[in-house]
């Protein structure tokens, strides 16, 4: 068998131990789609850009800040509960490479409902009887998958029609994700991305990298060992910068004793929020520091 250390991935986009996993259970909850992220950067050197992952049912589209996801401002709503978690900012829409595509008179609907993981014996592609999403793509030339000559009968209109559905909705939800009214680079990972048209209205470009099908394997396996301070400080003006570094430095601390190898720490993300509502120049202090994880020798 295999001996060795037991880490997981958890939802900024970091990794922790089966201890911490024990008593914080709840930090595993969508590290799927920051595990994507994550491999979206990697594969696409693109630190800072919006990330449209798409797998057989779902579209899970993020942002990119300096490599790691963006998390949530406020709350976020996980099978109808209301937390307040750490979660990343993902927005979730019901299209897939396995949605089901219906075209009535009243027009074309593109998902909810999927096949799901039996998209090799249900879509029209692979000798199935069920028009797919992966099978519009096929036929609009978006992708070469299965065999084409099973959807050549498919009606350039349908085609069409089926497509702006998912163009737009697609363009949709990276709009809504945008902080500003500028265009953003969209990297489109997963199976699923071969839905992503080249130009998408809202990105300055789309970018589908070498190895795209496995990007959240790959966020997985680069994944790195993180420590956070997230705290009220007391700043006096002329201290600032002394409280900022006994942040960093205990951010720092904290990633060395999760696990990451002294001396790779650098610190990724740092927050300042005046708190006017307290007395004493009260300021929520939020620092986030990351390493690469020791394999070898006592943890510090």
């Amino acid at each position: 068998g295999i001996n060795a250390p037991v880490f997981l991935s958890q939802n900024d986009g970091t990794l922790m131990d089966v201890d911490y996993a024990r008593r914080y259970p709840v930090a595993t909850f969508a590290s799927g789609p920051t595990n994507s992220m994550r491999g979206a950067a990697f594969l696409s050197r693109l630190p800072s850009c919006a990330v449209v992952d798409i797998g057989g049912t779902t579209s899970d589209v993020g942002i990119l800040q300096q490599g790691f996801p963006r998390e949530a401002s406020t709350d976020v709503n996980v099978a109808g509960v209301q937390t307040n978690f750490r979660m990343p900012d993902v927005l979730s829409i019901g299209i897939g490479g396995g949605s089901h595509v219906l075209h009535q008179a009243s027009g074309t609907a593109v998902g909810p409902a999927s096949v799901g993981y039996r998209l090799a014996q249900e879509a029209l592609v692979f000798g199935g009887t069920r028009l797919t999403a992966t099978d519009v793509a096929v036929a609009g030339g978006r992708a070469e998958v299965g065999d084409a000559s099973l959807v050549a009968h498919l009606d350039k209109s349908v085609v069409d029609a089926a497509l702006r559905v998912v163009d737009d909705r697609l363009a949709e939800v990276v709009d809504r994700m945008r902080a500003s009214a500028e265009p953003v680079p969209v990297v489109a990972v997963g199976g699923g991305s071969i839905l992503v048209p080249e130009d998408l209205a809202g990105a300055s470009r789309v970018v589908r990298p070498d190895h795209f099908a496995v990007a959240n394997a790959i966020g997985a396996a680069i994944a790195q060992v993180g420590g956070e301070v997230d705290r009220v400080y007391s700043v006096v003006p002329q201290q600032r910068d002394t409280v900022l570094d006994e942040a960093r430095q205990e951010a720092v601390d904290r990633a060395v004793a999760a696990g990451a190898r002294p001396g790779s720490v650098e610190i990724v993300d740092i927050e300042e929020v005046p708190l006017a509502y307290l007395p004493g120049n009260a300021t929520r202090i939020r620092v986030k520091a990351v390493g690469e994880l020791s394999l070898g020798g006592p943890r510090a």
